[in-house]
């Protein structure tokens, strides 16, 4: 029995004497971990709350678009959006509000010129500060357009020479043939309208579709667009 308690005093006194010489750091190695957890929780409660919060603003900001008549002139709308652009401007909602209001305003500017200009506010704002690339090329794609439409080819243009993901390639080509075909610049109209329709999905694919508007505008230019490599005979 002697035996055993030598070696359990021999162990106790090991463990002292490792605690005494790396029990402070061992301490603060712990202390920096909880810590670090309870930031991490902390943190991800706080994007819960900014989620709620936005999602509810979101909602009230829905119910004025889908309500004309009673925000006429759109300043409710407005002050929605500067509201979300404001409390959660890097949200998912708050990208969402820009696209949507800049439509409801655009919509309106049909018949109330001045709306136009919270139209493209909206667009901009997304455009510069909007978190995500896709909504951001969206952004970029429908200001383009509204510029387009007020004749502002250089600003339209501008618009256009951002970077773009790879998905958005072709429709960002279509719109500069569009700007170009409208300053009667012919020869770059084309140039752009054969990029976007390279650029776009066969026939079978999603891009089918919007593939057919550009054969049009090409054929409307005279250009016939390039033949599809036969099939590698095995």
């Amino acid at each position: 029995m002697a035996h055993f308690d030598l070696e359990e005093q021999e162990k106790l006194a090991q463990i002292k004497h490792f605690w005494k010489q790396h029990g402070n750091l061992l301490t603060a190695i712990l202390v920096v971990a909880l810590l670090a957890l309870a930031g991490w929780w902390g943190w991800k409660a706080w994007q819960n709350r900014q989620a709620t919060q936005a999602t509810a603003l979101y909602e009230e900001l829905e119910r004025i678009a889908a309500d004309p008549g009673a925000d006429p002139d759109g300043a409710r709308l407005t002050r929605a959006l500067a509201d979300m652009k404001d409390r959660f401007p890097r949200t998912a909602q708050a990208q969402q509000a820009a696209l949507q209001v800049a439509a409801v305003h655009a919509q309106a500017g049909l018949t109330q010129p001045t709306r136009l200009e919270a139209a493209r506010a909206a667009l901009q704002w997304l455009a510069e500060e909007g978190r995500d690339q896709g909504y951001r090329a969206l952004a970029r794609l429908r200001l383009a357009g509204l510029l387009l439409d007020a004749k502002s080819y250089d600003a339209a243009l501008a618009q256009l020479n951002a970077d773009f993901p790879a998905e958005f390639a072709a429709l960002a080509a279509d719109r500069r043939g569009d700007i170009y075909l409208a300053q009667g610049k012919k020869a770059e109209a084309g140039s752009e309208y054969l990029k976007a329709w390279q650029g776009l999905e066969s026939q079978a694919g999603p891009g089918g579709n919007y593939r057919q508007v550009v054969d049009a505008k090409l054929a409307a230019l005279g250009i016939q667009p390039p033949a599809a490599a036969p099939a590698e005979v095995r």
